[in-house]
């Protein structure tokens, strides 16, 4: 049976790319008053806020009031279930980075094996070359 899209579910709020782009600003751990998202994103401040908004719902952001301002944190438990469903994912990844670390140690191993070959083969290298005064 298909999900139905709800406002506080975390699919749903990282859906949209602008809303990834606001977790990616908060990524560092600090919390930002609404401008300094604005500034960073060079987006409208009303877009920033409706942004922030849905990532609050969904328990991504969370945010605290301090004298004027509100100050927006990410909350990287809210992104636990997305975490989660793609760890499910992690062991076709782990196969694939392990294949592409043997092709390239085998590779390197050839390349070696050539350049050394090939070494050994000039005029004038190992035993054969002649003191320079």
């Amino acid at each position: 049976m298909p999900r139905t899209a709800h406002p506080t579910d975390v699919f749903t709020a990282i859906a949209e790319p602008r809303r990834r782009e606001v977790i990616a600003v908060l990524s560092n751990g600090k919390e930002y008053p609404v401008n300094e998202i604005v500034l960073r994103m060079k987006m409208a401040q009303p877009a920033v806020s409706k942004h922030l908004g849905a990532l609050r719902r969904a328990g991504v952001v969370t945010v605290v009031k301090r004298g004027q301002h509100r100050m927006y944190r990410l909350n990287p438990e809210g992104l636990k279930p997305v975490h989660d469903w793609v760890k499910v994912f992690e062991r076709y990844w782990t196969h694939q980075i392990d294949q592409i670390k043997e092709r390239a140690e085998r590779k390197a191993l050839e390349r070696l094996i050539r350049l050394d070959g090939d070494s050994n083969q000039r005029p004038g290298n190992g035993a054969n070359r002649k003191k320079e005064k």
